[in-house]
């Protein structure tokens, strides 16, 4: 049975972590069971509005963060305050400081590639985990190593790595490129998220992440905590090797949805699709 939508009420807030402040929106009942949802690079905490509604229909309380360097206050200067530790530091700490002790998490391409890391270094704290796009980076970076197919996507990560070009080259022309990268996503969001990546720092923040990237921050062990992975045919970074090559890396109940024709911007795109996923997943957890 297809998932409903609620009406969405979404809320927006403050979380103080250490020396960062984080913006956050949240919508639910706030005795429901916590799900926190990440969200990837070059987005925002809006590119989770439509599957929020799915998910707090079902009964969720739903926790959005804006990430290390999407929030103002929470935009530190240099690569190597974007490296992964620092990047699943505030995710657990988010925890901590909403005082849930474990919560059921989703995330989306970057925020998949933290999800994955949070849940195989803290697995006490996830009930369970539903990554999206990007799947386990130790496949993921066996699959750029080993399959041409994964290489040719991945060329844009270095494009993206360059601090003399990829700013300027993807905010000229009134951010022309930038645009492009978002594909069939709404224009309406995707200038929600282009007003964010415009603030002073923010672009350059948000590509740290990239820049910060190492062999260790590609190799992870495996996750035990029961997981959904959601890959889309239509996916133009991430092709079929590393997709097809993420469940093992899991030892945990397992499950790989394939969805056919969609973009990368499965969020965005296909959320009741996604939101059928997350909940098989969670119910199943829950009863």
């Amino acid at each position: 049975m297809r998932p409903r939508s609620a009406r969405n009420d979404v809320r927006t807030g403050a979380v103080e972590v250490g020396d960062f402040t984080f913006e956050i929106t949240s919508a639910g009942p706030p005795e429901g069971p916590p799900a926190v949802l990440l969200h990837g690079c070059p987005e925002t905490p809006a590119c989770w509005l439509e599957l929020t509604g799915y998910l707090t229909a079902a009964g969720l309380r739903v926790i959005a963060p804006a990430q290390r360097g999407y929030s103002p206050g929470a935009r530190p200067v240099g690569v190597e305050h974007y490296a992964m530790h620092h990047l699943v530091g505030d995710v657990v700490g988010l925890f901590d400081a909403l005082g849930l002790d474990s919560v059921h998490l989703v995330g989306h391409d970057w925020g998949a590639a933290v999800a994955w890391a949070v849940a195989a270094t803290h697995p006490d704290r996830i009930r369970t985990l539903t990554a999206v796009s990007v799947p386990h980076p130790t496949a993921f970076s066996r699959a750029r190593r080993e399959d041409d197919d994964q290489r040719d996507r991945s060329r844009y990560i270095d494009l993206f790595r360059d601090g003399d070009r990829a700013e300027s080259l993807l905010l000229a022309d009134d951010g022309r490129r930038l645009r492009a990268v978002f594909g069939d996503v709404d224009p309406v969001r995707v200038e929600a998220h282009l007003r964010a990546l415009t603030e002073p720092g923010a672009l350059t923040a948000a590509l740290s992440w990239y820049r910060a990237m190492t062999r260790e921050s590609n190799s992870l062990p495996a996750v035990r905590v029961p997981t959904t992975f959601v890959w889309s045919t239509g996916d133009a970074a991430i092709g079929r090797a590393g997709a097809q090559m993420c469940g093992e890396y899991v030892e945990a109940p397992y499950r790989f949805v394939e969805l056919d024709g969609v973009s990368h911007w499965i969020p965005e795109v296909a959320a009741p699709a996604l939101a059928e996923a997350v909940l098989a997943r969670v119910e199943g957890n829950e009863r």
